[in-house]
């Protein structure tokens, strides 16, 4: 259900969501074994869709934009558009997977935003939402498999539900809080910063396309994030020289130009600045690249991480 593109090794590969028939929605739902291979996927890649993994099995660790975590199922991760993940060493997992495309979303914007607080750490403990996530997964899954009258609101109502329950996975500090103004400007900006060149861009060019004053702009991140506009594209920026620098073999000259910096030199000195250290020390401090057998498409008969 998930289709490989671009699988150079000059490249991070980039998968999008390619449901099989009879299924008509932006929507799937299985095991890793149906699902398929690229769901335990060993080589860092990323998604145009959302991915929901709960863990009940298995061992192994799973490498969330360069940072790891041992499993310890029961688990849940999430993980969102341009992220990049793979496992390492994974054996015998089992569960379920849930992937969709941010259109599939009820409540689109207040979900983005929950989805993103869950999908910044590669895991998350379900304590005493263990029972009652099973118990849905389970269901959702039986209706995606019976294709009843009325299954598409039915899994949207309980795609709403899981966030709920992932959400209360995290710890209080880090819960979704109710949204105000400020909150849904500051998500829309960010949504748009994940998008292909979006670190390039200038913080007038997303006012105007906001439709807000650039000065509402750095009012509103300011209050949400408590980092200006400038501040959040500079960490959006490093994080994505860190994505290539760990899952491509590009040289540090071309990973500079990747995120809009025409002189490596200049590119270097930012990044020092913003991780305490060089594009190099980096990556080798990293494990270097990760590069394993690319596993073909599955669109026909599964797919999925």
């Amino acid at each position: 259900m998930e289709e490989p593109r671009h699988t150079r090794r000059f490249e991070i590969p980039l998968h999008r969501l390619d449901v099989p028939l009879p299924h008509l929605l932006p929507f799937a739902i299985g095991t890793f074994d149906t699902i398929g291979a690229l769901s335990r996927a060993n080589f860092p890649h990323r998604h145009t869709f959302y991915e929901i993994v709960y863990v009940t099995g298995g061992r192994g660790t799973h490498v969330l934009d360069s940072v790891h975590r041992p499993l310890h199922p029961p688990q849940l991760c999430v993980i969102a558009p341009g992220q990049v993940h793979h496992w390492v060493d994974a054996e015998e997992l089992t569960g379920q997977v849930v992937l969709f495309n941010e259109d599939f979303l009820p409540s689109r914007s207040q979900n983005v935003t929950s989805l993103r607080t869950l999908a910044a750490e590669p895991g998350h403990c379900p304590g005493d939402q263990s029972g009652p996530i099973e118990a849905l997964l389970a269901d959702m899954e039986a209706e995606y498999r019976a294709l009843l009258p009325g299954y598409p609101l039915l899994l949207r109502a309980s795609l709403q539900i899981l966030i709920v329950r992932a959400l209360r996975t995290c710890p209080p500090s880090v819960e979704a809080t109710p949204r105000d103004r400020a909150t849904e400007v500051a998500a829309d900006f960010t949504r748009l910063l994940e998008l292909p060149g979006g670190t390039r861009r200038s913080v007038d060019s997303y006012a105007q396309e906001l439709r807000i004053s650039p000065g509402h702009l750095q009012a509103s991140v300011r209050q949400a994030t408590g980092l200006t506009p400038g501040g959040l594209i500079r960490l959006r920026r490093t994080l994505e020289a860190k994505r290539l620098l760990v899952a491509t073999e590009l040289t540090i000259r071309q990973v500079a130009a990747a995120i809009g910096f025409r002189d490596p030199a200049y590119f270097c000195r930012f990044f020092r600045r913003e991780t305490g250290m060089s594009p190099g020390t980096f990556r080798s401090g990293t494990g270097g690249n990760h590069h394993d057998p690319r596993i073909g498409s599955i669109a026909a008969g599964g797919g999925g991480s």
